[in-house]
């Protein structure tokens, strides 16, 4: 499994290592609950002073994440991540509140769940993510 969102979201200017490392957390729990996740999970991410650092990559394999970045000097292996990022900016951030961070990542899980339940892809023939694997799921 790879954890894309979250890094993708967070790749943004202005957050800091304790800014990411609340996101990885919150992300394994909501996903895992109290239990880490059985193998680990790799968090795709940038080379941003934020993801790399060591403080950071450390909390990431203690609680059950893998990280790992793009290749540097490579934008077309970060090409999904820098798609998904300006989609949730220009269908999302840009129009929900954020007066402070706590709202902002409650905003932010908001917008997740409805990119992934709802959001119609071109690329998934207009439909949302979890509606595609449904789908590809019943065909097996």
């Amino acid at each position: 499994m790879i954890v894309k969102p979250s890094a993708g979201v967070a790749s943004s200017t202005g957050y800091s290592g304790d800014d990411i490392r609340d996101l990885m957390l919150e992300s394994v729990e909501k996903r895992f609950g109290n239990q880490p996740p059985a193998t680990p999970v790799q968090w795709l991410s940038d080379n941003g002073s934020a993801y790399t650092a060591e403080q950071t990559r450390l909390f990431a394999r203690q609680i059950g994440l893998q990280p790992v970045t793009t290749p540097v000097r490579s934008p077309q292996s970060n090409g999904m991540a820098e798609s998904f990022v300006k989609t949730i900016k220009r269908e999302y951030v840009a129009h929900m509140p954020k007066p402070d961070r706590e709202t902002a990542l409650r905003n932010l899980a908001i917008a997740f769940e409805h990119y992934n339940e709802q959001h119609p892809h071109s690329a998934l023939k207009y439909r949302s993510p979890r509606e595609y694997r449904r789908l590809a799921a019943t065909s097996i």
